[in-house]
């Protein structure tokens, strides 16, 4: 049996419980006996806002000042912001700051500072100013404000001039739009701009621009809500009046949110506390109606959350049951449907009365109609529509079709079709096989899908597609028609269609049928060797490596000076049109600007084309292509394989190029000083023959370097001294330990996963179009 004793002390304890639920923000609401809403003056005050104890979430206490008649609503703990609306729809409350414009103190300079704490001390975060309501406003001639946040970091600033006349009178203190009449706060007399950054306090810094003449206006800094200022700026800015501009109450707008917790420095290590974010738990929400939703507030001060009533429905989301959102009815709204309306929960439905058709939600827009009369219009209207609908996309697909085939015919003509048959004519079989059609390449990209793209840079991209051979190919689509790279396309087709060798990336074909012509090459998948030899890192390709792969570049080039009907000089040797596939065999690619010498001559007169550190000087200087003017390119080449250095870009302490100084320092016996490290442990005496040849290579006359075949003989030579000095080190080991098999093997398998990055063919080409020819 429970005492009458024991039952009030139950009691007790539920009503404690209550308030402390309320109070904690999370589930019950305002305690028994609250006013909903309660009210101080004209003010509204809605939950979660309360003036009673228990009848508002934590941080959402307001003060209702009897004292004055009306009374005052209160917020902040000094008492400034005199509170005049709640916006639960817009989370935000808008309060007149009676201290007026920032005090200022000034400290023995023309300069001075002060603090905007509308929120009292600034620790409570359930309230920031708001960015998109206020405005940062700066009145007086020749002066500076600007806002900083705690950290002394610069949030937004303005300045205001007076414009001076010669003779310092009558300054000029407001601006005037055309037709007389006073323009916008934009600078003269004042200025105003938008505040970036939502926080509860201000630091505020303010200087004199003008020592010399500060004017008569009133020096003053405010945050107000936007466009107040313009209604009041004649007021504002009459010099009679100074003092009391100054102390008048100015209009800010705040917003505000639930569970609301500053943002932790970066870097202090404290950690964010209190919510975040909207709480999983539906009981410790402040979301109370069944018909609202929860809306995540951040920004770069705090975190927190607020409730919306869900979209046809309005009232309190705090509050639950009738005093929450409640539906809305949109039938009783003027202007919603002018049709017959059914009201339903968050909607309505609004249709044309029985026997009328149109649209019932604009006026008159529902017209009576016969139902018979309607359904043989109907029919009639439909099969006419279809016969004409059929003839349309018939007579369209036939007018697009010719429309393409006269297209394609325009481009052929235009890409030069015709003089590159005559240039392959010599072998009918190479031209039916070169020139692929559109249709083929469309098949292959799955019509240039975006998922086959392998790049793309400023001249064109590059896509990836499988022919109907199941040859890979890469293809290069250009973005724009150049007459010099129609040419360059021609000129590469032209020369590469003859040529067939192991170290020269194959060209499948070509298409003119579009507005730029595509090229087809074989897909090389491991980028270029500019790639490998400047990748981030102490070490880059093996010294082995770099020595087959110069060996596999001489043979290709002696290959095109020598073993072809007509000699093609190359003219622009360098490592990123050096590609290298899956095994790192080099493919020398790009032959745009290449050209064909007859047996007959022994050099031809063109315009510079090539690329700058790696270009023949003669060649430069006269404009005499010689089959020697590669043979330098390769010697430079070398160099870099040597040095890893970058000739374009390197220049020595004594500002030699590297090409100067490789060869000054080979004389003097330094070579060292501009070595690659890992050319200097790996390598051997093959080094300084290497060194040698680049040396000679690089000859400033023509007739003093050897030709490519001598350089490929050379190198094979120097390779082979290398693989019979390595033979007999490995010979040596296997007799000393029979397990050196099996490390050859691991060595094998760690070579074999230095050369796993992938590249594509179309990255090379854009790597080689950034450097100038």
């Amino acid at each position: 049996m429970v005492t009458p004793a024991a039952a009030l002390l139950l009691l007790l304890m539920l009503q404690l419980s209550s308030r402390t639920d309320a109070q904690v923000g999370g589930g019950a609401g305002p305690a028994p006996g609250c006013p909903s809403p309660a009210t101080c003056g004209d003010v509204t005050v809605p939950y979660p806002f309360g003036i009673s104890d228990g009848c508002f979430l934590p941080g959402f206490n307001l003060t209702c000042d009897q004292t004055r008649h009306p009374p005052r609503l209160l917020l902040g703990d000094d008492g400034t912001l005199e509170v005049t609306e709640i916006s639960l729809v817009n989370s935000t409350v808008r309060a007149m700051d009676t201290a007026g414009a920032v005090n200022v103190t000034y400290y023995g300079k023309p300069e001075g500072n002060g603090t905007w704490r509308g929120l009292g001390s600034g620790k409570d975060s359930t309230y920031v100013l708001s960015e998109r309501d206020n405005q940062f406003v700066v009145t007086g001639c020749n002066v500076q404000g600007v806002l900083l946040g705690d950290s002394g970091n610069v949030i937004i600033g303005c300045s205001s001039f007076c414009s001076i006349r010669d003779t310092w009178i009558n300054p000029v203190v407001r601006s005037n739009s055309g037709d007389g009449t006073a323009a916008a706060c934009s600078g003269v007399g004042c200025c105003q701009t938008p505040i970036p950054i939502g926080r509860p306090s201000y630091t505020v810094q303010f200087k004199f621009l003008d020592l010399e003449y500060t004017g008569r206006l009133a020096t003053a800094v405010r945050i107000a809500e936007r466009g107040w200022f313009d209604g009041v700026a004649t007021q504002m800015l009459d010099e009679s009046a100074a003092d009391s501009a100054s102390r008048t109450p100015v209009p800010v707008v705040l917003e505000w949110a639930v569970a609301s917790t500053p943002i932790a420095p970066p870097g202090t290590g404290a950690a964010d506390a209190g919510n975040s974010s909207c709480p999983v738990d539906s009981a410790s929400s402040a979301c109370r109606s069944s018909h609202s939703t929860c809306k995540d507030v951040t920004n770069n001060y705090r975190t927190g959350y607020v409730c919306h009533c869900q979209d046809g429905y309005d009232g309190n989301p705090y509050l639950a049951g009738d005093g929450g959102c409640q539906d809305i009815d949109e039938c009783a709204l003027p202007g919603k449907c002018f049709g017959v309306c059914t009201n339903t929960p968050g909607a309505y439905v609004c249709r044309c009365p029985r026997g009328a058709r149109g649209n019932p939600n604009i006026a008159n827009g529902c017209v009576k109609s016969s139902l018979g009369l309607s359904i043989g219009l109907g029919v009639g209207s439909g099969a006419g529509l279809l016969i004409i609908a059929l003839g349309a996309a018939f007579l369209t697909r036939k007018i697009k079709h010719r429309r393409a085939r006269m297209l394609k015919h325009k481009f052929f003509k235009q890409n030069r079709g015709h003089l590159l048959k005559q240039l392959v004519s010599q072998n009918a079989d190479i031209a039916e096989r070169m020139i692929i059609p559109l249709g083929e390449l469309e098949k292959a990209t799955n019509n240039f899908d975006k998922d086959r793209e392998l790049g793309g840079g400023g001249h064109g991209t590059v896509y990836k597609g499988i022919l109907s051979d199941l040859h890979v190919v890469a293809i290069k689509k250009s973005n724009v028609a150049i007459q010099r790279e129609i040419d360059e396309f021609i000129n590469e087709v032209a020369i590469l269609s003859q040529i067939n060798h192991r170290n020269v990336v194959r060209l499948f074909g070509c298409c003119l049928e579009t507005e730029v012509p595509l090229l087809v090459y074989e897909f090389i998948s491991n980028g270029t060797l500019y790639d490998h030899l400047h990748c981030q890192g102490p070490t880059s390709l093996p010294w082995e490596h770099r020595l087959r792969i110069a060996t596999e570049t001489a043979r290709a080039l002696a290959y095109l000076h020598m073993a072809v009907s007509i000699p093609v000089v190359h003219r622009d040797v360098k490592c990123h049109n050096i590609l290298l596939d899956g095994s790192l065999t080099a493919k020398v690619s790009d032959f745009g600007a290449s050209r064909c010498i007859p047996p007959d001559q022994t050099r031809v007169a063109t315009a510079i084309q090539g690329t700058l550190g790696y270009m023949d000087p003669m060649y430069y200087y006269t404009g005499r292509l010689t089959e020697k003017s590669d043979v330098y390119s390769f010697g430079v080449v070398l160099i870099e394989l040597l040095t890893r250095k970058k000739p374009y870009l390197y220049r020595s302490p004594e500002d030699d190029s590297l090409i100067a100084q490789f060869t000054s320092l080979l004389a003097q016996g330094n070579l060292s000083h501009v070595l690659d490290p890992q050319v200097m442990e790996e390598g051997g005496t093959e080094v300084n023959e290497v060194a040698s040849l680049a040396t000679i290579c690089v000859k400033l006359k023509a007739e003093d370097r050897p030709t490519m075949r001598q350089v490929e003989m050379t190198l094979e030579s120097i390779q082979e001294s290398l693989q019979q000095v390595k033979l007999r080190s490995v010979s040596t080991k296997i007799s000393e330990d029979k397990q050196t098999a099996v490390t050859l093997r691991t060595m094998e398998g760690t070579s074999s996963k230095e050369s796993t990055r992938q590249y594509s063919l179309e990255q090379e080409y854009l790597l080689s179009a950034r450097y100038p020819r």
